[in-house]
């Protein structure tokens, strides 16, 4: 199995494109870790004896220099989960990387239970006096995110019960998290034993009966473990119902609104909008259909490539660098230097191998270091897609990390902002070097499907994670037919008649992190592409004056609401004229598809 991967990634030319981790640390046994490990001890310890019970009596210079204490504690503890993280993404199979991550997050949750007092002691404050504090100069830069923990005030605990929570928390939803990558990234498919890159790499083969076989396959590999991915579902699920009523939050997802700056109602708005257009998505599958000369297509033909593109073949690492430099840099010279520092300085792992984490990611890091981006390349179209994706991540990124630690950190509805938008510049690029038409028509139904997949199946992803959260609450433990059934409900009405969904398809549920390690993430991602097609529409009409605006618009990280950050460029999420109009550049996209096939 190692020696097929290995093979395969030779030919790609992606063996040796493996992150170097040493700007964090040299290994899990340099000295440097345990010596971090005390500082962050010492200074926490430092902390409680000088400002715990009396945070409102220190002076204003006291504070501010607290809170700085605070922010340098929190970095250095990010570079250490971040160091322990990436060093067992690539490694999911090792139990020395598994043990020095949960070691990590154990020491790392401990060092933040003691420092719980700054939040509660901040939030609860008399609002004269932290208006005093937050008018010091040192202070206001920290404003947005002390405003944003005040904003919490309502749904914190004692202070007891807040460190039993941290206590907790590396046996609770991280750990747990923990073993459903291990049990994905250990599960073979098929008798050839392949990995869960590798199998649904097949989903886009132009074989039909290789489709079928992927998805087969597949399924009967979550079919093995679907005992065990249940309870981990059961138990996540049934974690935040427990969380949630401590600390008095009226829905499921009210957390994830208040960490997004959002109302519940725009979220709703949002979701509205995009299940009353689920016919676009059945215009296109009857289009495809057409294209294929099927008479109906089932769950594994969803992503069945549109002939016009064979001759393209597989795309080597060095042309995907090449396509997806070039076409950041047509946008923003700096913007492609910056993503160009991923490659020649390591900060990427590109090959599929056994052990790895399945899927693709940016890590952040910390902002006195640099991102990493994680991605298991095989060398399809889609592949240079997900790089550019991640490297928009980056170079996000690397832009706000000039904001610091706590302003840095973009609220999730914004993160996807980037990703989107340099997806949408290699698209561009790549539509422009087409004179060919039944390539332009494969590359433009590619890309509809990528739109489909982050707008309206992120959508229909958010209603299952809705019907399980309140099926948990409602009727105890799921049974995985009862999980299968909610799934079956949410997926079936964005497809319509267009598109079949198999019994074993009710399974498929079963794989998707997003809902364990982040629950109510997802419709963050139609958030960020129906946004990044407002911003390019202004792009295409405004020109280089833009980019600017752009650029900075991502430098500004989470320093502001994201309605604060979007305010500048115009646009308003309170109504539906926002939503519709990203649709509408939806449908257009469709109606050109339909020329096309025409």
């Amino acid at each position: 199995m190692r020696e097929h991967s290995e093979e395969s990634a030779r030919k790609l030319g992606t063996l040796d494109v493996i992150w170097d981790l040493s700007d964090l640390y040299e290994s899990i046994d340099d000295d440097l870790i345990e010596d971090d490990i005390d500082l962050c001890r010492q200074e926490a310890d430092l902390l409680v004896e000088n400002c715990r019970g009396r945070l409102a009596e220190l002076e204003e210079p006291v504070f501010a220099r607290t809170v700085r204490r605070l922010e340098r504690i929190d970095l250095n503890l990010g570079r250490l989960e971040a160091y322990a993280y990436l060093n067992f993404a690539v490694r999911t199979d090792d139990p020395a990387a598994g043990a020095f991550l949960q070691r990590i997050t154990e020491v790392a949750s401990d060092i933040r239970r003691r420092l719980v007092f700054f939040s509660l002691e901040w939030a609860r404050m008399d609002s004269r006096r932290a208006q005093e504090l937050l008018a010091h100069p040192e202070v206001a830069r920290y404003g947005h995110w002390l405003g944003r923990i005040r904003a919490r005030a309502d749904y914190l605990l004692g202070e007891e019960q807040e460190q039993l929570l941290l206590d907790l928390a590396p046996v609770g939803r991280r750990s747990w998290v923990t073993l459903f990558d291990k049990v994905m990234s250990g599960l073979r498919f098929g008798p050839d034993g392949r990995t869960e890159e590798e199998v649904l790499a097949d989903l886009y083969s132009p074989d039909r009966e290789r489709r079928s076989r992927a998805a087969r396959e597949f399924s009967q590999g979550l079919r093995s473990q679907i005992h065990v991915l249940t309870h981990v579902f059961n138990t996540l699920a049934a974690d935040k119902m427990i969380e949630d009523r401590l600390r008095g939050y009226a829905e499921w997802d009210s957390a994830m609104h208040l960490d997004n700056e959002l109302e519940p109602a725009t979220v709703a708005t949002l979701v509205e909008c995009v299940m009353s257009r689920y016919e676009l998505v059945g215009r296109y599958y009857r289009l495809k259909a057409r294209i294929l000369g099927l008479e109906t297509l089932t769950d594994y033909d969803r992503y069945a490539p549109i002939p016009g593109l064979e001759e393209s073949g597989r795309v080597t690492w060095e042309e995907c660098r090449r396509l997806v430099l070039d076409a950041f840099a047509a946008f923003s010279p700096r913007m492609a230097e910056i993503a160009d520092r991923f490659f020649t300085e390591s900060r990427i792992h590109a090959p599929v191998l056994p052990g790895k984490q399945s899927g693709a990611f940016a890590h952040p890091c910390v902002p006195d270091a640099h991102p990493y981006i994680l991605v298991n390349y095989t060398g399809d179209l889609r592949d240079v897609a997900t790089v550019a994706h991640e490297l928009g991540h980056g170079v996000h990124q690397v832009l706000a990390a000039g904001q610091g630690l706590y302003n840095g950190e973009t609220p999730l509805v914004l993160a996807e902002t980037a990703s989107v938008f340099a997806e949408m510049l290699v698209f561009r690029a790549q539509m422009d070097d087409l004179d060919d038409k039944p390539a332009r028509r494969a590359l433009l139904a590619r890309k509809l499907e990528s739109i489909f997949a982050t707008v309206f199946r992120q959508i229909a992803m958010n209603r299952f994670e809705d019907g399980l959260h309140r099926a948990r609450r409602e009727e105890g433990e799921l049974a995985p037919d009862r999980l299968g059934e909610i799934w079956l409900a949410t997926q079936k009405p964005m497809f319509g008649d267009a598109l079949q969904l198999s019994e074993d398809y009710r399974l498929w549920w079963a794989y998707i992190p997003h809902f364990l390690s982040t629950p109510g993430y997802v419709y963050s991602y139609a958030f960020g592409e129906l946004l990044v097609l407002a911003l390019y529409r202004m792009y295409q009409e405004q020109g280089e004056g833009f980019v600017n605006t752009y650029l900075d618009l991502l430098a500004a990280g989470g320093s502001r609401s994201p309605a604060d950050l979007l305010r500048p460029l115009g646009i308003r999420l309170d109504g539906q004229g926002f939503w519709n109009g990203g649709l509408d550049l939806i449908g257009e996209m469709v109606d050109e598809l339909g020329e096309l096939v025409d």
